[in-house]
């Protein structure tokens, strides 16, 4: 999430593995050849079968459409530009980079224009990535994956949330249509001052942190930090409570082959978070309250936790300095494992109508190598894949906080997809009830009734479009 938002899962049934099991620990595990999806029919954007030299291009603009615009994230692809542009004179990159909304808004008419851009970022699962795939937007990268090791830089549950079938019709498995540069997780950022003023620790437990917010409240601090004009804010927030409160099978649902939504978890989480808005832990008016009006206001100090992705961590380091702390929401049990919303960032992906597809490919994998991942690392940015430079972070910043607790949730196979990936409306379903749920005028058995609705509705699309498509040969 931008998600992404993004998202090891264990292989069931047709689909991959869909949850991340990325760090130093997993990553022998994941570089096993032949996972690249190159057995699906057509995949590849052609005969790639060398690494492509973008200095014999001749003079060539290559136009790239992102989303990050935050000071870290925004800081790396600069510095990353730059080098590529120093290393191929011939080459200028025109950048547009506008704010995950704007981007969600605008993409698909940039795409199928008359002058669409080489490259994008496209948000994972059906809402985006596989319906571009469908309308035929984006090109297939299988061949690229090959001749540039991305098989191997890469541990294939990671690569698997970037393909999608040779039928168009789910996402997990399949061609791949993109890579992504960086690791995100849902984090609880705190402030440390904060904290100790109430007499509080950073929670070992679930039950720890939300005993806190009572007393921060009665302390006259604000609990949680939230701003939710932009709609999206929401479902991190409900997708940690949903992960805390027992959704077990969140992950085969976003994949199409769990039970959906019209469970007890989800009435739980919405009842939660119904809740904190009566009792005055969150912000009163957080519909209203724009998502990075709320993390200026946290980085102040009005408010002892802000729940929110990694992207956010070099921005809000810069106002809080020594003050700033990050961890993965607490488990159930102290010293139990980890578990949250996340995954990867949006894939970086090349257009089916790109002028310049090989220098495309070449610049997909210049802001994705070891060194990228270094570079990365130094603007406070949580790579994908963790280089040199991320092992000699101290363990006591906020930075080295941040990439523990990314190796923790790697290890535990903690870390759930972001719940819009679900259908192909989910994302506009979810963030509109949700805004009901925070107003109080949406009730948890409506809300949990309204996301079944559009999801059972998909899934027996689904259901009745893979009996009409027999799966061609490989890709089981």
């Amino acid at each position: 999430m931008e998600l992404a938002r993004t998202r090891a899962r264990r292989p069931r049934g047709r689909a991959v593995p869909a949850a991340l099991a990325v760090g130093v620990v997993l990553l022998a595990a994941g570089c096993v050849p032949g996972t690249d999806g190159s057995g699906a029919a057509g995949a590849g954007t052609g005969a790639a079968t060398a690494i492509p030299d973008p200095a014999k291009a001749g003079k060539t603009t290559l136009t790239v459409w992102d989303q990050e615009i935050r000071g870290g994230t925004n800081g790396e692809i600069q510095e990353l530009n730059r080098e590529f542009e120093k290393k191929y004179p011939n080459v200028r990159i025109k950048r547009v980079a506008r704010s995950f909304t704007d981007l969600k808004t605008t993409l698909k008419l940039a795409v199928s224009g008359n002058n669409p851009p080489d490259v994008i970022q496209a948000n994972q699962g059906y809402p985006d990535m596989v319906a571009f795939v469908r309308a035929g937007l984006l090109a297939p990268l299988d061949n690229y994956a090959g001749v540039y090791d991305w098989n191997t830089r890469y541990p294939g549950t990671l690569l698997g949330l970037n393909r999608v079938s040779a039928d168009g019709n789910d996402f997990g498995r399949g061609r791949l249509y993109g890579i992504s540069q960086t690791g995100e997780y849902i984090g609880l950022y705190y402030n440390k001052d904060l904290l100790n003023r109430a007499g509080l620790q950073p929670p070992r437990t679930w039950g720890e942190f939300t005993d806190g917010l009572a007393r921060l409240k009665d302390r006259g601090e604000l609990p949680v930090q939230f701003g939710n004009l932009d709609k999206y804010p929401a479902i991190h927030t409900f997708g940690v409570l949903h992960d805390q409160l027992g959704a077990t099978g969140a992950r085969d649902t976003v994949l199409g082959r769990g039970d959906g939504f019209d469970n007890a978890a989800t009435k739980d989480a919405a009842a939660t978070l119904a809740d904190w808005m009566k009792r005055g832990y969150l912000p009163g008016g957080a519909n209203g309250l724009g998502y990075d009006d709320a993390a200026k206001k946290f980085a102040s100090g009005d408010g002892a936790y802000l729940l929110t992705g990694t992207w956010q961590l070099a921005d809000l380091k810069k106002s809080m300095g020594g003050k700033l702390g990050i961890m993965p929401p607490p488990p159930a049990k102290a010293g139990g494992d980890p578990v949250t919303t996340g995954g990867q960032g949006l894939a970086w992906s090349i257009t089916s109508r790109s002028r310049h597809p090989e220098v495309a490919a070449a610049y997909l994998d210049f802001l994705t190598d070891a060194h990228a991942a270094d570079v990365m690392t130094r603007h406070g940015v949580l790579p994908a894949v963790p280089g040199k430079a991320a092992e000699q972070v101290s363990p006591d910043s906020a930075d080295g906080q941040m990439i523990a607790g990314w190796k923790r949730l790697s290890a535990a196979d903690g870390l759930v997809p972001y719940l819009d990936y679900s259908t192909p409306s989910f994302y506009d379903t979810l963030s509109a009830a949700l805004q009901g749920v925070i107003s109080r005028k949406t009730s948890p058995d409506t809300f949990a009734a309204t996301l079944q609705k559009d999801y059972g509705a998909f899934m027996k699309k689904q259901r009745e479009q893979h009996k009409a498509t027999p799966a061609p040969a490989g890709t089981r």
